[in-house]
């Protein structure tokens, strides 16, 4: 299963209660288009389908954008990814991998694990969102977007969904694991066996210091969204 699973239930955790497997589809697409083909940029935020289906991915679509942009420009994210990246550094030294990129996608792990280990959100449900929508309807949207060609896009999706990877997020042992698998994009070799073994101890603490008030940034963010 390749491919470098971002916060897909941090995304989630915002629109849990939404029912629409449309909208909930549209929230994750931009990154799970990303794992399936980085080539592939698809820009269909101002456009408008008289499928209601349609619209309802192009409405999530539109929502990870926009709390992907209150993230990145979070107080919370700009510190523990900084944090993280601190604290990693002793642990990954010799690895090729940039001390920055880990510390980014540390965060947004942890947070997906945090979510899932205090019951916020469950990995069944955001598969069942998946699960309720209907490839003609996706395709129909990618198209409408200008993504001719779809095939491996499905091919990753329905691998994707078959493989339940992110239900290994409830484990804290695995985050480490998961942080080579993306690294594994951008690098052949990012971690040895010790890496991995002295970044999990690291990850594992950090998590604690983080499990009183990971909500914040989460509360922090449905409160730009209403304000918006």
């Amino acid at each position: 299963m390749k491919g470098h699973f971002m916060n897909f239930l941090s995304h989630f955790y915002f629109d849990r209660r939404s029912d629409s497997c449309y909208h909930i589809l549209g929230t994750v697409l931009p990154d799970l288009l990303k794992n399936a083909d980085k080539t592939i940029i698809l820009h269909p935020e101002k456009l408008h389908h008289t499928n209601d289906a349609v619209n309802a991915i192009i409405t999530g679509w539109n929502k990870h954008l926009l709390v992907d942009r209150y993230f990145h420009s979070s107080e919370f994210f700009l510190h523990h990814s900084h944090q993280l990246k601190k604290v990693l550094l002793p642990a990954m030294a010799g690895s090729p991998v940039k001390p920055f990129f880990l510390g980014h996608i540390a965060i947004e792990l942890l947070l997906d694990n945090l979510l899932l280990t205090t019951n916020k959100i469950t990995v069944e449900g955001f598969y069942d969102h998946l699960n309720g929508c209907e490839t003609q309807v996706i395709n129909e949207f990618l198209t409408f977007a200008g993504l001719n060609d779809t095939a491996r896009f499905f091919k990753f999706y329905e691998e994707f969904k078959k493989s339940r990877y992110l239900s290994t997020y409830t484990e804290t042992h695995q985050i480490a694991y998961a942080l080579k698998r993306i690294c594994m994009r951008v690098w052949k070799d990012p971690f040895t066996p010790g890496h991995e073994a002295a970044i999990n101890q690291v990850l594992v603490r950090y998590r604690e210091s983080l499990s009183d008030n990971f909500m914040s940034v989460f509360n922090e963010i449905e409160d730009k969204i209403k304000a918006a």
